[in-house]
């Protein structure tokens, strides 16, 4: 299938699963969501991942939440995501699309302890780490927005006064850019975007497969 555009439809069904996040809900729209949301983003990343599979294979996340030990009990996820990663943490390329628009983003998402270590060890040497603030300092000039989790103290064994202790601090750091509902998300050139997007990111997740790697712990 040639990625074409998100269909018509794809932002109003999202509009209607955020007021009616019911089963009753998906079983009357679950076609729209098959033919103008799913369909469309496997479409995406079987494009991309002729350029992006090198950092992993391509997936489309599941649309159903993990309600097990969630206040929230809503059953279905507001949002289509797909990911290209070689493991969680060690570097990705994502995009996703919901009644926000289409969200792009990679970087080190959801960190293991041994993935925190080996990202605090690279940051503070002074190749490794002056290279990943480099790295994030261009995105920011490029239009992203550099969140993670961020600890509200510093990491006990480093100091204070170390130069790149607001890169330590972060247990997880992840790029990311959202482009409102336009004409765009329903044409072949969103691909483009993405592309472009995701190519802006190479040098983060180059440097995240390096220095971060994929978790050596058992699965959660």
């Amino acid at each position: 299938m040639t990625f074409s555009g998100f269909g018509e439809h794809a932002i109003d069904f999202f509009d209607g699963l955020v007021a009616d996040n019911s089963k009753a809900y998906w079983e009357d729209n679950k076609d729209t969501y098959t033919g103008d949301v799913r369909g469309p983003m496997e479409a995406l990343l079987a494009e991309l991942e002729k350029e992006f599979g090198d950092l992993g294979s391509a997936k489309v996340f599941r649309p159903y939440r993990d309600v097990r030990f969630a206040r929230d009990k809503s059953p279905y996820k507001t949002n289509c995501g797909g990911v290209i990663e070689q493991g969680r943490g060690a570097g990705a390329y994502y995009v996703e699309i919901s009644s926000n628009g289409l969200r792009a983003g990679g970087g080190c998402f959801h960190l293991h302890s041994d993935q925190i270590a080996r990202y605090r060890v690279a940051v503070a040497d002074d190749i490794r780490g002056e290279a990943l603030r480099s790295i994030l300092d261009t995105l920011r000039k490029r239009g992203w927005e550099i969140k993670g989790d961020l600890m509200k103290t510093r990491p006990r064994e480093y100091p204070a006064d170390h130069p790149r202790i607001d890169l330590l601090r972060y247990r997880s750091v992840y790029a990311v850019r959202v482009w409102e509902p336009d004409d765009v998300l329903h044409e072949r050139s969103c691909l483009t975007r993405v592309r472009k997007a995701w190519r802006e990111l190479r040098a983060f997740n180059e440097w995240a497969a390096d220095h971060v790697g994929v978790s050596e712990q058992p699965a959660r």
